[in-house]
């Protein structure tokens, strides 16, 4: 195994050639064709004299005995059969591909492809150069749509070897447990564009996904929750699951034949409820606590003691029996120190330690597990609130919280990886659009990660070398299925591709251009790809109020990414390349509905069809993705019905500290009633020491009301003090036991006559330690 596995170890040992600052990497970046096919580019391209005609029964050779370059061809077959439908064939001799072992060439995962008349050569010196070098191969064998046809390749001489050395995506099986197929999928399609490093987060307060045999009930019971209540009898359906550990050998050996190395987190001294379920006695306070279903911070922590301290190491030995990269992920962040807080014997401890606080015993237990793993070759990365109480000297740094704790640490000569939230948190959506799935509203779009640079302007020059990449991490809490999870990942994950991995200028149009291909191969290998950054999205231009005032309404036309030719149709039939091109805002009257797609130079639609209609009761009507939030409170998540839901279904924007939404700009001179749908789902959150920024609002009925006013309560600032401007109420509802009603319901009323637009607010005033409430839609009505 070692001499197969090219560990993430061996690749940091030649950080300082990989790695350029950002000015001097768009200052001797070389030149690129515009029109080379690949994602990511490659660092040297030139044309050379000649062509190459590829097609069923081409052979492949390699070196004889030479089992790794033997490796990299077998993929090469596979996957120019998967994307292209041509089958390759490996022969002795003859052959129109060869690989060739060239120790000249210098660089872990480096390597060299020349095209020309005499055929087609792929050189390296590593399984890594040999892998990435048939990547790109692939990628140049499957140009088109012409599936099964034979392609012929222009001379080409490619140099290539990548910027940084950690180029990773994080999958949170912890929260949503994924199959282990759809890491296999993802094994696949990471590799296809060059990314390198796979972080599983393989435990959390919601599940514990990792087997250890010397402690067989943190899967036996620690893997399983049941889920939150919505109102009525709890829920017993057990969620979960784990991975045995000759699964996890079986799947990092798959990785690592694809230049992947898989680094485990075991999340500890916080985000431990389901290891202090598991095993009480490993807790602080002694009690035993469920496996927990409410996403956020819960204040479960790991005894500090020598009991703790033991455990994690008895842990540590099995983990690195199964992954046999440098680095081990100890998590570290967001552990709320309160039970440590009121525990006599952590603050005895603390005391015998002869440490100020808290945070500087974290930063010891952290430091004993960094200690313990340099006894076993390993190195431990931590998140950045490592950081506080003193950033141990064996540790390096995961930097989420912004891009400051990379700073600090990579100044301090520390390792660096950069991957901060929101830009690099896939679980945020990727548009505005009413159609995308559950997830976080802070939109990070593929313009957002593909502008991201991963290394910070304050670190300085000197330490540049620290910077070993960035990270994109998909947190699970609102992903469920494998469907959805790649639905996060893809096609996102080629922006961080190509940042990580080419030295080229940024050319946003030239990546989605180029794009378009590998969305092609990622689909055809099985994959869900988003389509967001290439959807037409449509805006009305002004209020919808004057639409209806007016009779004609002017809708706007756009996408997010500057791909093709938007097209369109009024007449309900589906836009096809043939129909009318969009140039200006459409200016129609009521009771049209737009049906229209983006379409690429070969006539191909780059998304599915959106439509928009203009009929005056779809003006009149808003969904979760038209409302706003309240004064002073954001929609931050955009939630399922149930959370552990796997069938596509309603979703519902929710603010976490107020259960109140505004339908914006509604026109109350041409509206006269209104429909409310609304939805009540679980309030599983943990929000640790913010429980006390959650709005509790006076009820006058049992379960709490409804109510629709005219604006929202404002807080002022007076010299007497704070005081609320009262909106002007037009409905109140009564809310029903969520013990014996059903969890969608409707609420119908009138609406006061007054010139122009004004705000609709919607508040719950429902206890904050019951269910959850939503609006689905809002329907303004006309009179008959």
């Amino acid at each position: 195994m070692a001499n197969s596995a090219r560990t993430l170890g061996r690749w940091l040992g030649a950080i300082s050639a990989l790695c350029a600052c950002s000015a001097a990497v768009a200052a001797s970046a070389p030149s690129v064709p515009a029109a080379m096919p690949l994602l990511p580019l490659p660092a040297e391209s030139a044309p050379a004299s000649g062509s190459v005609t590829v097609a069923t029964g081409t052979g492949i050779a390699t070196p004889p005995g030479d089992a790794e370059a033997a490796s990299a061809a077998r993929l090469l077959i596979d996957r120019v059969a998967t994307t292209r439908g041509i089958a390759l064939r490996t022969v002795s001799s003859a052959a129109t591909i060869r690989f060739v072992r060239d120790r000249t060439i210098t660089g872990p995962e480096a390597y060299r492809l020349e095209i020309d008349a005499t055929g087609i050569r792929i050189a390296a010196a590593t399984r890594s150069g040999f892998f990435y070098g048939a990547m790109t191969l692939a990628q140049l064998l499957s140009p088109d749509q012409a599936f099964g046809q034979p392609v012929t390749l222009a001379g080409v001489t490619i140099e290539d070897a990548p910027r940084f050395a950690w180029r990773g995506l994080m999958v949170d099986v912890a929260r949503h447990f994924q199959p282990l197929p759809s890491l296999y999928q993802i094994v696949d399609q990471m590799a296809a564009v060059k990314l390198n490093v796979l972080h599983l987060h393989l435990t959390d307060d919601q599940g514990w996904r990792f087997e250890v045999k010397r402690y067989p009930r943190l899967t036996a019971l620690g893997a399983f929750r049941t889920p939150p209540s919505a109102g009525g009898p709890a829920p017993t359906t057990r969620i979960g699951g784990f991975y045995t550990q000759d699964q996890l050998r079986a799947l990092v050996r798959y990785a690592s034949e694809r230049g992947i190395t898989i680094v485990p987190e075991i999340d500890l001294p916080g985000h431990a409820q389901a290891l202090v379920a598991a095993y009480p006695e490993l807790g602080v306070l002694g009690d035993q606590p469920a496996v927990s279903h409410d996403w956020g911070v819960n204040p479960y922590l790991l005894d500090p003691g020598p009991r703790g301290v033991a455990f994690v190491e008895h842990v540590l030995d099995e983990l690195i029996a199964v992954f046999p990269g440098s680095y081990v992920h100890l998590g570290g962040d967001e552990a709320v120190k309160d039970q440590w807080e009121r525990a006599p014997k952590v603050q005895a401890q603390i005391k015998t330690l002869g440490l100020k606080n808290e945070n500087a015993l974290q930063s010891w237990l952290i430091d004993a597990f960094g200690r313990y793993l340099a006894t076993k070759g390993r190195r431990l990365i931590g998140w950045d609130e490592i950081l506080e109480g003193g950033l141990p000297p064996s540790a390096s740094v995961m930097s989420w919280r912004g891009e400051q704790g990379a700073v600090d640490a990579a100044n301090a000569g520390h390792d660096v990886v950069l991957s901060p939230a929101p830009t690099l948190y896939l679980d945020n959506l990727q548009s505005d659009q009413g159609d995308e799935p559950p997830g976080r509203l802070a939109v990070q779009t593929l313009a957002d990660l593909y502008a991201y640079d991963p290394l910070p302007k304050g670190i300085d020059a000197a330490r540049a070398r620290h910077v070993l990449g960035a990270q994109a991490n998909a947190w699970s809490e609102y992903l469920v299925t494998p469907y959805q999870m790649q639905h996060a990942l893809f096609p996102r994950a080629a922006a961080l591709a190509e940042t990580t991995w080419s030295r080229a200028p940024r050319d946003f149009a030239g990546f989605t251009n180029r794009l378009a291909r590998q969305v092609a191969r990622w689909r055809r290998s099985g994959i869900e790809v988003a389509d967001s950054a290439f959807a037409v999205t449509y805006a009305v231009q002004g209020t919808r109020g004057d639409a209806l005032r007016k009779g004609k309404v002017a809708v706007a036309l756009s996408t997010q990414a500057p791909v093709g030719t938007i097209r369109y149709t009024l007449d309900g039939s589906a836009p096809s390349a043939r129909s009318p091109a969009y140039r200006a805002p459409l200016n129609l009257p009521p009771g049209a509905t737009i049906k229209a797609a983006a379409f690429d130079a070969d006539g191909r639609a780059t998304a599915h069809v959106r439509d928009f209609a203009t009929s005056r009761a779809a003006l009149l009507n808003r969904t979760p993705a038209d409302l706003v939030a309240c004064p002073g409170q954001t929609l931050a998540l955009r939630m399922p019905l149930t959370p552990d839901a796997e069938a596509y279904g309603p979703a519902f924007h929710v603010a976490l500290f107020d259960t109140c939404s505004v339908y914006p700009a509604a026109p109350l001179d041409v509206a006269t009633g209104f429909t409310v749908d609304v939805a009540r789902f679980p309030r599983n959150f943990g929000l640790a020491h913010e429980t006390a920024d959650v709005r509790q609002h006076y009820r006058v009925t049992a379960f709490g009301e409804l109510i629709v006013s005219l604006g929202c309560p404002v807080q002022q600032k007076g010299p007497a003090g704070p005081s609320s401007l009262a909106p002007v109420v037009v409905a109140s509802f009564p809310l029903p036991d969520p013990a014996k009603t059903p969890t969608r319901m409707t609420f119908s009323g009138t609406l006061p006559r007054t010139r122009g637009d004004q705000d609709l607010c919607f508040q719950f005033t429902s206890p904050a330690a019951g269910p959850n409430y939503a609006l689905a839609s809002v329907q303004l009505s006309e009179p008959h």
